[in-house]
């Protein structure tokens, strides 16, 4: 029995509410690149989740995630870091945290270039250093530690689905290596 009061505003939506909403309605969605740093500041690797898809396709991708109703980003980002790479990643999330850009995937090949069959989608998209040990959790296989010149190696970047080898590209150009 629980003596919890249940909250009438769970922010959580059933699969077919879900379904339903996203055929009406961008979802709010996070994304970070995990990082580490030298003590200068500068990137040495970059973390990229790789996982399987239902018919067993292999690919890379960065932590993602809805923002839940009346939770806010930067707990949308600890709960999504924490998700994906495990309690003891030790994020850093800046005490203002402003995106790097703003992703917009459609259900179709658009001018954006990100794709998300399932629905439009807003994403705010942010760098995260990470400090401590990462592990995969969820639907990851594991968690690549790779430099910044292997993520943009033209051979990785076509392991990303949904084009988000150029939000990866876009968040090293944001913080000075282009490659």
């Amino acid at each position: 029995m629980s003596v919890r009061t249940p909250d009438p505003n769970p922010g959580w939506l059933s699969e077919d509410d879900l379904d339903f909403a996203r055929q009406r309605l961008p979802i709010v969605y996070v994304e970070a690149v995990p990082v580490r740093l030298d003590s200068l500041g500068y990137v040495t690797e970059v973390g990229l989740l790789y996982t399987a898809d239902d018919e067993g396709r292999f690919y890379r991708s960065v932590v993602s995630g809805r923002v839940m109703y009346r939770e806010t980003v930067r707990a949308a980002l600890i709960r999504h870091i924490e998700k994906d790479l495990g309690s003891l990643a030790l994020p850093q999330i800046p005490a203002s945290p402003t995106p790097f850009t703003v992703g917009e995937y459609f259900p179709y090949p658009s001018e954006t270039g990100l794709v998300d069959d399932r629905q439009h989608a807003v994403s705010l998209a942010y760098v995260v250093p990470v400090n401590g040990e990462c592990s995969p959790r969820q639907d990851a296989l594991e968690v690549s530690w790779l430099t910044p010149d292997q993520v943009l190696d033209s051979q990785t970047q076509m392991e990303f689905v949904g084009g988000r080898e150029k939000l990866v590209a876009q968040a090293l150009a944001h913080l000075g290596h282009t490659g």
